[in-house]
């Protein structure tokens, strides 16, 4: 096929290589090392030769994986499978009559099987040839099994010889600049081997083609880069490397015969040790791929679509991220454990799982927040502090004093959506104990020396590093007191659910006091750092909204902080959103936890606001056909950073509540539901929105509106029991409402808002 640019290289290139890259490699280096020497070699071979985060280009990855399945496989942009957590890679290639074709020749898109399956695809286009590569993980598999199909393409009319190359390289889809619990960059391969069935790693059985001959060749570094033998055609069959440096390398081949128009599959099961095969996949293997993918899919369809939302076609992005959050959350789970994400965050915090907990109640999946907390409570400290994270190594002693407020918001939020009083009455001992630690934490703050030496510190709780900018000194953080304050509501609220009236009685003075304080802490702060808004910490008086947030939602505060201070903090950040939107603001970067500010938007009645925050932000997915955020979203997209990990699971799980929230809230204040909030008027026109089966603490909410030529049509399924505020809408345009039917019958506006306290036609 001519067209394509060979990825060749030329003697004089290939010794400047060696010689950048330290000639030799005898001994093995430390992964440091090692990262410099494959950097240098891939600075001075041809673009496309190495992974690209090898040559100072931010490389994007999404997980595959299983519902708690505990590990997963990454899968590059450019479609590239890692192995396994800090395990090498398998890169795909295409030899053809014009040379090497790698992800540097052709343009790449990536997608999601059904536009929202955790079945993550990246294609391949360029002249005549197409590549698509597909990667589900086998549910039962232990550990965790990756099918991948490369399917080849002949786009010509006329027949084509191809080589399909599956480079096996130390070479990890997690680049160099991800630091955290595990190195990036170069994992080291000492050693080789196929048999003419499984390549091994290190010993480990590894990469299986299914069903197709496949040859192998090798090489050690010194040897030469694998790609530039295969290139050239002077690459050998071999059966064994072995490099005591860690940059073994080598590359399965297979023969393609495209028709024109044609196309070809190759699979191929990879895992950390892929010791046997099953008996059906040997006797039919494509059969037996088709039927995991069916049923793989199948599955997921499943667990992702027991709440759905119906939005315009242009919106549809929106509902597909919502159910791939989802799988995030799930993919990310160990067992019971909720973690924020499968590699740099693989452990388990408090805070991030609360937030996830009530993204997967609100979505009908409480069995798995339920065995979370579970799972929390037993790793309680005998004094009844909740400990910040858990790992494998146990409870960290770290004291972060948000920790037992979420705690005992995710254990409310249990019983409020499942009424599940045998689970409560498990978790209450749990629920008391860590109040009983909270109410400890905040009576150490009322001393006669802090009223008369700090009287902004009186009643809080103490300073602590829960909040990661104040990892390097203690503050009074408003984030930990705007979490004690749910935990003291809840706990109240617990204990009037377990029928204990004395603790219920203490629980609801001990809220009240604190309240007081917490009010009169943020306009001491606010008063000595002459600031208009609530600051993050009491002794900085910084600005730090997505933290503030939480006081609005989960904290149900709004209606009882001072108004002016909250106003002041949600318009200057708006004004700083919109300056960066509109580029008027120079940024680096920001983090997605920001997703938590469109529901404070919303809450505020800031509607459009909410909405073109919310466009901004799906801007930040990377890439976007993989509906996923990293921690880290960069304005130059290329420029290599730390991003966390990816896909952030608690980033998700911002994502999904403040969607929701677009279409449906619990107001606390007056104990009302309320409807479509967030969404604008256009939305109505055509088919309007509906929602189907959203949990609420209510039962499941089922509705849809229509704005059509006669007014405004409202169907809500009368399953919802109706809340003691009842439903409410309010009308999003700036015109003057519409007639309005609710199940069929008229209704009245009160001004712009619509309130219901009953369904018409269902008895009652």
């Amino acid at each position: 096929m001519p067209g394509y640019v060979s990825c060749r290289l030329g003697a004089a290139v290939r010794a400047l290589l060696i010689a950048a890259a330290c000639t030799r490699v005898a001994a093995a280096q430390p992964p440091e090392d090692l990262n410099h020497i494959v950097e240098s070699a891939a600075q001075h071979a041809p673009r496309g030769l190495y992974p690209r985060s090898f040559r100072s280009e931010q490389i994007y990855w999404t997980a595959v994986g299983a519902d708690g399945g505990g590990g997963a496989a990454l899968l590059s942009e450019d479609g590239a499978l890692q192995v396994g957590r800090n395990g090498y890679t398998v890169e795909p290639f295409v030899l053809t009559s014009g040379g090497l074709v790698g992800w540097a020749e052709v343009e790449t898109d990536q997608s999601l099987q059904d536009g929202y399956l955790p079945i993550p695809q990246v294609r391949w286009r360029t002249g005549e040839l197409e590549l698509r590569v597909v990667a589900f993980a086998l549910p039962e598999a232990r550990p965790r099994a990756v099918v991948v199909r490369y399917v080849v393409g002949n786009r010509s009319a006329r027949a084509s010889a191809l080589k399909l190359v599956l480079a096996v390289r130390p070479l990890q889809v997690d680049p160099a600049t991800q630091l955290l619990n595990y190195p990036g960059g170069v994992h080291p391969i000492h050693d080789l081997q196929w048999n003419g069935e499984v390549v091994s790693v290190d010993g480990a059985p590894g990469i299986r083609p299914l069903g197709r001959f496949a040859a192998f060749a090798g090489s050690t570094f010194d040897g030469g880069p694998i790609l530039e033998g295969i290139d050239r055609g002077t690459a050998l069959p071999v059966r064994t490397v072995h490099d005591p440096s860690g940059l073994a390398s080598g590359a399965l081949l297979f023969d393609l015969q495209l028709t024109p128009g044609g196309e070809q599959e190759v699979d191929v099961l990879a895992c950390p040790d892929c010791a046997g095969l099953p008996a059906e996949a040997a006797q039919d293997p494509a059969v037996w791929v088709k039927g995991q993918l069916d049923r793989v899919a199948a599955d997921w369809r499943e667990q992702l679509g027991r709440v759905s939302i119906d939005v315009p076609p242009a919106q549809q992005p929106i509902a597909d991220t919502l159910r791939s959050a989802l799988a995030q959350i799930l993919i990310s789970r160990d067992g019971p454990q909720l973690r924020p994400a499968t590699h740099s965050y693989a452990r388990s915090w408090i805070r991030d799982g609360a937030m996830m907990a009530e993204a997967l109640l609100r979505l009908g999946h409480a069995a798995e927040a339920a065995a979370f907390v579970d799972w929390y409570a037993g790793y309680q400290f005998p004094s009844g502090r909740i400990p910040c994270c858990v790992d494998g190594r146990g409870a960290d002693p770290a004291p972060e004093n948000d920790s037992d407020g979420e705690f005992i918001f995710a254990a409310a939020s249990l019983y409020r959506y499942t009424s599940d009083r045998a689970q409560l009455m498990r978790l209450w001992p749990h629920v008391a104990a860590a109040a009983g630690d909270l109410e400890a934490q905040q009576l150490s703050e009322q001393t006669d020396a802090i009223r008369r030496d700090h009287p902004e510190f009186y009643g809080l709780l103490p300073a602590s590093i829960s909040h990661e900018g104040y990892s390097a000194s203690p503050m009074h953080s408003y984030w930990d007191d705007f979490w004690g304050l749910r935990g003291f509501k809840d706990a109240a609220f617990l204990a009037r659910a377990a029928g204990d009236r004395d603790a219920a009685a203490r629980f609801e003075r001990v809220r009240d006091e604190f309240r007081a304080h917490l009010i009169a802490s943020i306009r001491l702060a606010a008063g000595g750092h002459r600031i208009d808004f609530i600051p993050g910490a009491a002794e900085l008086g910084d600005f730090d909204p997505t933290s503030t947030t939480i006081a609005l939602e989960p904290g149900g505060e709004l209606p009882n902080l001072p108004h002016d201070l909250v106003e002041g903090t949600f318009e200057r950040y708006w004004r700083d959103a919109e300056r960066r939107q509109d580029g008027e603001l120079a940024w680096e970067d920001y983090t997605p936890y920001e997703w938590r500010a469109v529901a404070s938007l919303i809450r505020l009645g800031w509607r459009e606001r909410a909405l073109q925050l919310l466009r901004f932000l799906m801007a930040g997915r990377r890439p976007a056909g993989w509906n996923q955020w990293a921690e880290v979203v960069g304005r130059d997209a290329r420029k290599p950073r730390f991003l966390g990990d990816m896909p952030h699971a608690w980033v998700a799980s911002d994502f999904i509540r403040s969607v929701l929230d677009l279409f449906a809230y619990e107001r606390e204040s007056d104990r009302a539901l309320v409807l479509a909030a967030g969404v604008p008027a256009e939305w109505l026109e055509g088919d309007g929105i509906g929602v189907r089966r959203l949990r609420t603490t209510y039962g499941p909410l089922s509705y849809r509106i229509v704005r059509d030529a006669l007014g405004c049509r409202i169907t809500i399924d009368p399953s919802i029991r109706i809340p003691p505020g009842g439903l409410v809408f309010e009308w999003p345009g700036p015109d003057a409402p519409p007639p309005v039917r609710v199940n069929g019958r008229p209704a009245a506006w009160e001004g712009a808002a619509l309130h219901i306290h009953d369904l018409p036609g269902v008895g009652r």
